[in-house]
């Protein structure tokens, strides 16, 4: 018993000191109001929403809402091969492990050491005298058993840092599934488009073919002269110049959504290669509401934790002013193998150990100043992203909305140009109007068409910008798709 003293003494002074721990230092984390009270009406509806979109929730996956199997599939297979988010996940494998790192310097940490000699010890007064002291075999052999106690939480404030570090990655991950989900839409949207607009631009080609034709008869009946021929013609291939820039947007299109899905540029998907409707959400578009954007959104959750990580750095730092306190457990046996365990060659020790390099005043204030500097930054960041947010939602759901507007109109301007040019190529038929008058019509109809058409593609790549910015698409829920009126 008289032996096992010491040993007890060091174990209650050792959990005494861990019992004394004293609340972290530094400041607590208190997530920041993404709102102030001034900007409370920013939760609520948007105010771009009115006739465009509705306040119903938005779907995890709101590409379904387009009832298109072949852009639901490209979207999967983008969330599984696309390179970004290979990227991605790997970063937050990373951080996780980084966490667990963190976590495990609050266990208590083991070492051992040993191995076998041969030699001899100095003898320098046998070798003065003659002698030579024998060569034996040797050993040493030692275990430690150390523990950092927490008195300042300085291990506690990394594991938060850590924690958070995980959590934007997390963030971030989703935020580039938001990306990859919007981009597949995007070019799918884009490579439609441009088949639709190749076919109406093609359609007015053959209209304009059929009025050469119609030009060369009745040059051949001596009704019209060279100069209207000519005109016709130069028309015509106006009209054909138009198809080459188009053909290159729809392969570019093409290219995109087969980097997008992982697979080599040449690769993309045939099927879309003739794709001539782009996709178009019939109804009102799902948005929700301003309180539901912040809760959603990838980047705003990953400023946050931006916001908790340079929280927790000014714990870590302020407790480089304090002592570190270790307590320690060894033992060690070492001598002649012939001695092996003899209870003269071990030894042991058991107590605090207490590491304080005394911090210069100066400098360790100077890394508190930069901690809490940070995170004067990334506050800063967190309201800048909030803002943006809503900036983009509404800025997104006017332009869909004028966009709406516009399509009406030249909807209604390409059914009069139909209806003018149809009279105006009678009356050049029968002769009662000059060929350039025709001309004309034809042009106004062509033109009115190719405008119609480009309003139906930035429709559909309106409506993808609308989805984007709401920052859907990342989570698990796999409710099904409703909401659209």
């Amino acid at each position: 018993m008289n032996a096992m003293s010491p040993l007890l003494a060091a174990v209650t002074a050792g959990a005494l000191l861990a019992g004394c721990a004293l609340p972290p230092v530094g400041p607590d984390y208190v997530s920041p109001a993404p709102l102030s009270s001034a900007q409370s009406a920013s939760a609520g509806t948007f105010g771009s929403a009115s006739g465009a979109a509705a306040d119903t929730t938005l779907p995890p996956r709101w590409w379904r809402l387009y009832d298109d199997r072949q852009l639901d599939a490209l979207v999967t297979q983008a969330l599984a091969h696309n390179t970004d988010l290979r990227q991605a996940v790997a970063t937050l494998e990373r951080y996780r492990a980084l966490e667990a790192e963190a976590r495990g310097n609050e266990k208590p940490m083991v070492a051992a050491s040993g191995g076998p000699g041969f030699g001899h010890v100095s003898g320098l007064s046998l070798l003065q005298r003659g002698g030579e002291p024998p060569s034996r075999g040797t050993y040493s052999a030692g275990i430690s058993l150390s523990y950092q106690l927490d008195l300042y939480g300085q291990l506690r404030r990394a594991i938060e840092a850590a924690e958070a570090g995980s959590g934007a990655a997390q963030a971030a991950l989703d935020l580039v599934r938001v990306s990859v989900a919007g981009g597949v839409a995007h070019a799918y949207a884009q490579a439609c488009s441009s088949g639709y607009r190749l076919r109406a631009t093609q359609a007015s080609v053959h209209l304009q073919e059929e009025a050469l034709r119609l030009s060369d008869r009745l040059q051949q009946a001596g009704k019209v002269g060279e100069i209207d021929m000519a005109r016709a013609q130069g028309q015509l291939e106006q009209l054909r110049a138009a198809l080459p820039p188009l053909r290159a947007q729809r392969q570019g299109a093409l290219y995109r959504l087969a980097t997008l899905t992982g697979a080599a540029p040449r690769d993309f998907p045939a099927a879309v290669a003739a794709c001539e409707q782009p996709p178009r959400v019939a109804g009102l578009l799902p948005v929700g509401d301003g309180a539901a954007l912040l809760r959603r959104r990838p980047d705003v959750r990953q400023a946050e934790r931006s916001v908790a990580i340079a929280t927790a750095q000014i714990g870590v730092a302020t407790a480089d002013l304090y002592p570190k306190v270790s307590l320690g457990l060894s033992a060690s046996s070492a001598g002649f193998l012939a001695r092996f365990g003899n209870r003269e060659t071990l030894s042991y020790s058991l107590g605090p150990l207490i590491n304080w390099t005394l911090p210069n005043a100066g400098v360790a204030r100077a890394r508190i100043a930069q901690a809490q500097a940070a995170t004067r930054v990334a506050a800063a960041r967190f309201d800048g992203t909030v803002l943006t947010a809503l900036r983009e939602v509404e800025t997104a759901l006017d332009a869909y909305a004028r966009e709406l507007e516009r399509h009406d109109a030249l909807l209604a301007a390409q059914e009069q140009s139909a209806i003018v040019a149809r009279q105006a190529r009678t009356l050049y038929v029968n002769g009662k109007t000059s060929q350039l008058e025709s001309l004309d019509a034809e042009r106004t109809l062509a033109a009115s068409e190719a405008a119609l058409a480009m309003s139906a593609a930035q429709l559909a790549e309106d409506q993808v910008a609308v989805f984007m910015a709401l920052g859907g698409g990342w989570e698990t829920d796999d409710a099904p798709v409703s909401g659209v009126r």
